[in-house]
């Protein structure tokens, strides 16, 4: 079956699972990432998907998945409302179609407007911050908040988008072998057949521990014109890739492998920081350390860890974790965004050619 095909199939059963019926909502959009779209809609408050994201589907066009955690508890507003319209202008410009996925109201939503985007940003912390297990209970309880990897996965997934840009993935905490604090964004790179494209594992983690656990998961690891896997907000981790790409075309090819294969994994994919924009190993080594140890005197676990420890790093740098994480989730969308459109091109590329061989074999 084409990936044409299949985003059909899955657009439809959604459909049919949840009634969903189109709405032709046009008002207050303007400037909008889905300006003059209609939502398909459930009546009962499922999903639903932006026109833009179901006709790029439909038509075999590229799309790629946006989180929401880097919008409400990434960076503070409005920093955070200008960057995710940023990043979406960078997928558009790139040949994709952008697709930021959230909770409103207990609604997954698969493509935002900015009106939505601007609200997810005011909320900021204050929205739920949504994984696998929260998924329920936010839709039960009509919540917002914002999707980490793993809630991003799932619901990309649904669609069948292929492609998801984030700007690092979570990991192993350091003392993980103790606290068992393993986020799951990597047992859903386990299961769920999506290609994540990271800066690599955030540097506050546990990056060699990480690897190990991907690999037990049957995660295929790559790194973007490098054998280093990359650390977020530095270039180089000083763990070696299990293997490497050098192009989006390559990139592109290995997700074409893994879903012709059926394989029913995620692929995960670590381009480097930009240069000019990597933070000095020993400078943010020093500050993780800082605000690891304050963490721990102040008793912060969980998921408010990580949201505690990128903070307060970027208060101890001056602010120059903030801007290198800016720019890498920039960097990182347009790598995203051209291997979208390579996939859309070589599964097009297919199709012709099975329509091809199939006229062929009735010529006959």
């Amino acid at each position: 079956m084409s990936s044409r095909t299949n985003a059909i199939s899955r657009i439809t059963n959604l459909r049919r699972h949840f009634n969903i019926s189109k709405q032709g909502s046009k008002g207050g959009n303007e400037g909008g990432s889905n300006e003059g779209s209609s939502y398909e809609n459930t009546s009962s408050g499922s999903i639903k998907i932006s026109q833009d994201v179901s006709t790029a589907l439909s038509n075999g066009k590229a799309v790629v998945a946006l989180e929401s955690t880097i919008i409400t508890h990434g960076m503070p507003y409005p920093q955070n409302f200008e960057t995710a319209k940023e990043v979406e202008a960078i997928v558009k410009e790139n040949g994709a179609v952008p697709a930021t996925i959230a909770i409103l109201d207990g609604i997954p939503c698969i493509g935002l407007t900015t009106e939505e985007l601007e609200r997810l940003a005011k909320l900021g912390t204050k929205a739920r911050k949504i994984s696998r297990r929260d998924i329920a209970h936010v839709v039960a309880t009509r919540s917002s908040g914002g999707t980490t990897v793993s809630a991003t996965m799932i619901f990309a997934s649904m669609v069948g988008i292929s492609v998801f840009v984030t700007g690092g993935i979570g990991g192993v905490h350091r003392n993980g072998e103790n606290t068992l604090d393993i986020s799951s964004d990597l047992t859903e790179l386990g299961r769920t057949p999506i290609c994540v494209v990271s800066a690599g594992v955030k540097s506050i983690l546990d990056i060699p521990k990480t690897l190990e656990y991907l690999e037990t998961q049957g995660v295929c690891v790559a790194a973007y014109k490098t054998d280093d896997f990359p650390a977020f907000y530095s270039e180089k981790s000083g763990c070696k890739a299990p293997c490497q790409v050098d192009t989006p075309e390559e990139c592109a090819r290995l997700i074409e492998a893994n879903r012709r294969l059926d394989l029913r994994m995620g692929i995960l994919i670590g381009i480097p920081i930009p240069k000019q924009h990597s933070v000095t190993g020993n400078v943010i080594d020093s500050a993780i350390q800082t605000a690891l140890r304050e963490a721990s005197e102040k008793g912060i676990n969980g998921s408010a860890e990580t949201p505690y420890l990128l903070s307060r790093v970027n208060e101890l740098t001056g602010g120059s974790s903030l801007e290198s994480n800016i720019a890498l989730v920039k960097n990182n969308a347009i790598l995203g965004a051209q291997i979208a459109a390579s996939l859309a091109q070589i599964q097009d590329n297919a199709q012709q050619k099975d329509k091809g061989s199939k006229s062929e074999a009735n010529d006959s």
